[in-house]
């Protein structure tokens, strides 16, 4: 079954960063888009950016365009996000989820791993 574990979270000051990774396991990594989503406390689920799978293009929210940035290794089966410039406005649980097909589909969120804390604060 598809598994996918989020790590990297934790607390970063304003203007800090943090890189998060996505292991993924149950399936074939490479044919498939993968995207980054966060919520913030009291909020719905937000799409923040996704990546072809094969890595060739990438998309961002405009909230994170510039500051973050999505990558993959497809050898060792693992989803990045480079966090710079962090805001507490960034401050969510962060999830990795499968894509439907190997282009990036922001509304494919359903297939995703239970997420890492990422919180933003002097």
């Amino acid at each position: 079954q598809v598994q996918l574990v989020e790590s990297g979270g934790g607390l970063a000051q304003p203007g800090g960063s943090l890189r998060l990774s996505c292991v993924a396991s149950g399936f074939t990594f490479s044919s498939y888009s993968m995207n980054w989503a966060r919520q913030a406390p009291g909020k719905g689920l937000e799409w923040v950016s996704g990546i072809y799978g094969d890595g060739s293009d990438s998309y961002y929210a405009d909230s994170v365009k510039g500051r973050f940035t999505i990558s993959r290794d497809n050898a060792k089966n693992t989803l990045y996000l480079q966090m710079n410039s962090l805001k507490p406005e960034d401050t969510a649980l962060y999830v990795c989820a499968k894509g439907y097909s190997s282009f990036v589909d922001p509304t494919a969120l359903s297939i995703r791993g239970e997420g890492t804390q990422v919180t933003v604060s002097s």
